[in-house]
């Protein structure tokens, strides 16, 4: 039981980084890579801070703050100096890298000897729920203002977006800002949960979190009434029940990113078969025309 608890609260700890990726990826059209790089390096920033005697919930704030920062300058790469986004997004990534090394002064931090959330007498899944509830919250309304229309406007047709006056690089600056600023305070509460931050923490993040997007989707295409941010959470949940599955069947924990790419591989493969028939359909009804 304890095992199956363990990986529902891995699940929705990984939930928060996937509302952030869930932004980026499917709200801009943005694949950013900065999140591999954002993610260790909320850890990095609580790991450091409790070990300097910070307040838990004041360094799940500054994590926070170091994510928007490093969502912040993915964004200038991209809109001010026309960098590609990918590359602008990887370029942050292995910046990150040596910035987060330096913030902790070493490959990694033990946490087992200081205070932080998990050691008060509360159940852990009781503090990531409350954690997750707030984050999801703030994202709902934020999505339900003027400011969210014009976010899912931007990734839909951002022709539209410049031809209202809105400013569509200051937009996507913020968008990334907020979407790292959620994936780097995952990677706070996941450090204070497993109780060490590794440098290594972050690879394969964007893979999971596009592996949860995707599955929650697969699940919920149907329900429409669901909010997305509800699917993607789901779809979180559920991508660590998998991943917990594959090492109850004896699979190494060395295995696991191999898992994390099959599973994207299997659930994307219909859908690029179906798109390669429609292609295939169209280009035969406009050949007979």
């Amino acid at each position: 039981m304890g095992f199956w608890l363990s990986s529902l609260e891995q699940g929705l700890i990984f939930g928060i980084m996937v509302l952030g990726v869930y932004i980026s990826y499917k709200i801009l059209d943005f694949p950013d890579m900065t999140v591999d790089g954002a993610f260790p390096m909320g850890a990095a920033i609580v790991g450091s801070g409790l070990m300097a005697g910070v307040n838990p919930v004041i360094c799940l704030i500054l994590a926070t703050i170091g994510g928007a920062l490093a969502g912040l300058v993915t964004g200038i790469l991209h809109v001010k100096f026309k960098i590609r986004d990918l590359l602008a997004g990887i370029l942050v990534m292995t910046a990150l890298y040596s910035i987060n090394l330096r913030i902790m002064g070493k490959s990694n931090i033990h946490l087992f000897n200081v205070k932080h959330l998990f050691t008060y007498n509360l159940e852990p899944i009781v503090i990531i729920l409350i954690i997750l509830v707030v984050v999801k919250l703030i994202l709902d309304f934020l999505l339900k203002t003027e400011f969210g229309f014009a976010l899912r406007a931007l990734g839909d047709n951002e022709k539209l977006i410049i031809s209202l006056g809105i400013n569509e690089k200051k937009l996507k600056i913020i968008g990334l800002m907020i979407a790292n600023s959620m994936v780097a305070l995952a990677g706070g509460v996941l450090a204070q949960h497993q109780g060490f931050a590794d440098i290594g923490m972050g690879t394969g993040t964007i893979v999971a979190g596009l592996a949860s997007i995707i599955l929650g989707e697969g699940i919920f295409k149907n329900f429409k009434k669901i909010k997305m941010t509800t699917v993607v959470l789901v779809g979180s949940i559920l991508y660590r029940f998998v991943i917990a599955i594959a090492l109850k069947m004896g699979l190494q924990a060395t295995d696991l990113k191999l898992v994390t790419a099959l599973i994207v591989v299997i659930i994307l493969i219909p859908k690029v078969n179906f798109w390669l028939n429609r292609k295939s359909k169209a280009g035969e009804v406009s050949v007979k025309n």
